[in-house]
């Protein structure tokens, strides 16, 4: 079955860098487009970053641009989301995301805790 597994979250100073990875099996990864999305406590959850299946068209959040790279492993099945200059308004879970059969996939998530 789908699969998504998220790591690499944990708690940074701001200003720091953390890069999140997602493992993905159970479906042709190299044939679908994958998104990062984050959720704040009591809020939806929002689209933060979006790479095609190939890997060659990127899309960002304003409020990410220029401080987070979503990037891909085609070979590893493996969707990246390297983030740079996190402040606490960063703090959340961060989910990958695709969609399959007709169905939004998710993983279970990884907490970025943002704080001094």
């Amino acid at each position: 079955q789908v699969q998504l597994v998220e790591s690499g979250g944990g708690l940074v100073q701001p200003g720091g860098s953390l890069r999140l990875s997602c493992a993905a099996s159970g479906f042709p990864f190299r044939a679908y487009d994958m998104n990062w999305y984050r959720q704040f406590t009591g809020k939806e959850r929002e689209l933060v970053a979006y790479i095609s299946s190939a890997g060659t068209t990127t899309n960002y959040a304003d409020s990410v641009k220029g401080r987070f790279t979503i990037s891909r492993d085609n070979a590893k099945n493996t969707v990246y989301l390297q983030m740079n200059s996190l402040g606490p308004e960063d703090t959340g879970v961060y989910y990958c995301n695709t969609l399959v059969s007709a169905l939004n996939r998710w993983g279970q998530g990884t907490q970025v805790t943002v704080s001094s």
